[in-house]
């Protein structure tokens, strides 16, 4: 960091002096004062609020506890797989098959109905 002496502020006063003039530069430092002082206050605001949001969270904090996820079991391989489905595949087919013949048996009674009927 740049030490500045005693000349080196005597400049920059002259140059603040001449770009700022002499009537506006209380004025300026005035209102720099205020402004640093407000940006100080707020800071300081804000960390006492993260400070007892800390607090709060520390104090209402319950420690967690992990449950071990229980093992799951391998993936069936593709045979094994294979063999479900044609074991599902062969109960479906028993069952359509039984509904297939439910149908029929219903239908031809069905069928036969009106003829006995008419004939009486």
């Amino acid at each position: 960091m740049a030490g500045l002496g005693v000349p080196e502020l005597i400049i920059i006063g002259l140059v603040l002096v001449l770009l700022f003039g002499a009537k506006k530069l209380p004025d300026t430092a005035r209102a720099l004062g205020q402004s640093l002082r407000l940006f100080k206050k707020e800071t300081t605001k804000l960390h006492e609020e993260d400070d007892a949001r800390e607090a709060a969270a520390q104090a209402t904090a319950q420690p967690i506890v992990v449950q071990p996820q229980p093992l799951q079991p391998p993936a069936p391989s593709i045979e094994e797989r294979l063999r479900l489905l044609e074991e599902e595949n062969a109960k479906l087919r028993t069952t359509s098959q039984a509904r297939v013949g439910e149908a029929t048996v219903s239908g031809a009674s069905a069928a036969q109905g009106p003829k006995d009927q008419g004939s009486v």
